[in-house]
C-alpha cells in the first residue's frame, strides 16, 4: 500500500514540534540524502543519517540562537512510496538574521512506507551561505 499524505504528515510532525530526533527515527540509518546547490555550503551527498545530521542540522544549529521549527506547508504523494514535502523554517541566527528558509524534500520511503531511504533537498542556499558566513 503506498504511503498516504496523512502518514507523511505524521512522520514530519516532530519537526513542527521542534523535535528532530523523533523525526530521524523515521529515517533509515543508511539514507541517501542529497542537498542541492552548487554554491551551497551544505550541498552534497550524504550516505548515512549520522553524517547528514552532523554536517547539516548540527552545523546550522551552531549558528542559530533559537531552535529551528520546520512547518509542513504542503505534501504531495504518489503510488511509488514517494512524497514531496514543502517546509518552511522559523529560526533566528546569532546575529539576529532571520533564518526563514523554504525547502522541498523529495522523499522515497521503503516498501513498508515506514522509513525514509532517499531524499533530494531543495532550499535557499544563498540564505544558508549568508547564515554560516556571518555566524560561524
Amino acid at each position: 500500500m503506498p504511503i498516504t499524505e496523512a502518514q507523511v504528515r505524521e512522520i514530519f510532525k516532530p519537526l513542527e514540534e521542534g523535535n528532530p530526533p523523533a523525526f530521524f527515527e523515521n529515517v533509515a540509518d543508511n539514507v541517501n540524502w542529497r542537498v542541492t546547490g552548487t554554491q551551497n555550503p551544505l550541498g552534497g551527498d550524504y550516505t548515512s543519517k549520522a553524517d547528514f545530521q552532523q554536517k547539516t542540522f548540527g552545523r546550522l544549529g551552531g549558528v542559530l540562537k533559537t531552535k529551528t521549527v520546520l512547518k509542513v506547508v504542503g505534501v504531495i504523494v504518489n503510488d511509488s512510496n514517494q512524497a514531496a514535502v514543502e517546509l518552511k523554517a522559523d529560526a533566528t541566527c546569532k546575529n539576529d538574521l532571520e533564518f526563514a528558509n523554504e525547502y522541498c524534500w523529495v522523499c522515497q520511503f521503503d516498501e513498508e512506507g515506514k522509513k525514509i531511504v532517499r531524499v533530494r533537498a531543495y532550499l535557499d542556499s544563498a540564505l544558508v551561505k549568508k547564515a554560516l558566513d556571518e555566524n560561524e
